[in-house]
């Protein structure tokens, strides 16, 4: 017999031995690299925690120091349980939001979420150059890249292990359940103000490194109420390829003090999209889940960016075609000006944009909810 059939075996007769003592209980493992990987697993953990069945325990394997930093948001109740810990326990499910492999020698079933739909680093992300087939489930966002997942040979084209899901974290965008003034309120800004989301991705070549403080002062001084909202690794000033060297978060907030904005430090990004009226990106997934609001884009073209975050040329494209596009701050500040005056422009384009992005929105948790149920060979209580 074979070691791997000797560790397959083993692995059953232990799920057995659980499924023996406690029938209905089932451990869940999340895992996330950061505070923005959970909050897009966080909608699916929250449906699913009522059900006392359940036990949830989170960990960090890249970093367990930063544990509690990265599950500041989460909601109770969980458990926290170190990388060594998780290694000696047996999980029904494993999941997590970006390619993190767990040593869990008592096995589980391995659930890939995604985190974005930007399409950086494209062999690792997009049509990746490893192949997908150890992970058990692959909650694809959209068609498109579960299709470059098969044509690249990632994953078979009969592949049971994909499902095409959704994003769940942006349910929330089109149920009705954020209101645009009352979000305003919430964050202290006046409603009545235009407001503006700078929302850069992370990089040491992002726009937020070229030209950020000059366009938070232009737009403030042009009296905006502005929302920047970082990525997480864009507060890293320990690691030049994260940051460029710079918490930005640190340099741009007195900037948005001084002229009534503010600095956006809650993980979640889809509770500050329907407060803005305009959104500006370079390149990032936030970008394409604002289209799903309809308002106008504003994309701030960096090839430098595109060319060493290595950006699928097709997302490129797509997000052209949803906004307006510019070089530099003065032209940044105009097509705000244009954007204001004419909201409607490129709505037609921006809808056909989301609806390839974004498979089915509003209903992409409970898609997720039952896929783990299955998987977990449990009924939904």
């Amino acid at each position: 017999m074979s070691l791997k059939r000797v560790i397959t075996t083993g692995r059953e007769i232990d799920k057995q031995w659980q499924r023996w003592r406690s029938p209905d209980r089932r451990r869940l493992l999340v895992n996330a690299r950061t505070a923005m990987n959970y909050s897009t697993i966080a909608p699916i953990v929250e449906r699913m925690q009522p059900d006392q069945r359940l036990e949830f325990y989170f960990t960090a394997s890249e970093n367990p120091s930063l544990t509690e930093q990265i599950y500041s948001e989460a909601v109770q109740p969980f458990q926290y349980i170190t990388p060594f810990q998780a290694s000696l326990t047996r999980f029904d499910v494993y999941v997590a939001a970006d390619f993190l492999w767990m040593k869990l020698p008592r096995g589980a079933k391995r659930v890939q979420t995604f985190h974005g739909v930007a399409g950086k680093y494209r062999t690792v992300y997009d049509s990746p150059s490893n192949s997908m087939r150890d992970w058990d489930r692959l909650f694809f966002i959209n068609k498109r890249r579960l299709q470059h997942f098969i044509d690249c040979g990632a994953i078979d084209a009969n592949s049971d292990a994909a499902r095409l899901i959704g994003m769940p974290k942006l349910d929330c965008l089109v149920d009705g359940s954020l209101v645009r003034d009352e979000i305003l309120v919430s964050l202290g800004i006046d409603p009545t103000r235009r407001t503006i989301l700078y929302a850069p991705t992370w990089s040491a070549h992002s726009s937020v490194v070229s030209m950020g403080e000059e366009l938070v002062a232009r737009l403030g001084e042009a009296g905006y109420a502005v929302i920047v909202k970082l990525h997480d690794r864009s507060r890293d000033a320990v690691d030049f390829g994260h940051s460029g060297g710079v918490d930005w978060g640190q340099r741009l907030e007195p900037l948005l003090q001084r002229y009534g904005g503010l600095l956006a430090t809650g993980a979640n990004s889809s509770r500050y999209l329907p407060a803005a009226d305009v959104m500006i990106t370079d390149h990032s997934s936030v970008g394409f889940e604002y289209l799903l609001l309809d308002r106008p884009l504003i994309r701030i073209h960096v090839p430098e960016l595109i060319k060493n975050t290595d950006i699928e040329p097709s997302y490129v494209e797509l997000m052209a075609n949803a906004s307006s596009s510019v070089n530099n701050v003065d032209e940044t500040v105009a097509a705000v000006e244009r954007a204001f005056a004419d909201p409607a422009l490129k709505s037609v384009d921006r809808v056909a944009v989301a609806n390839e992005m974004f498979y089915k929105p509003g209903t992409a948790t409970q898609r997720a909810v039952t896929a783990l149920y299955e998987l977990m060979e449990l009924d939904p209580a």
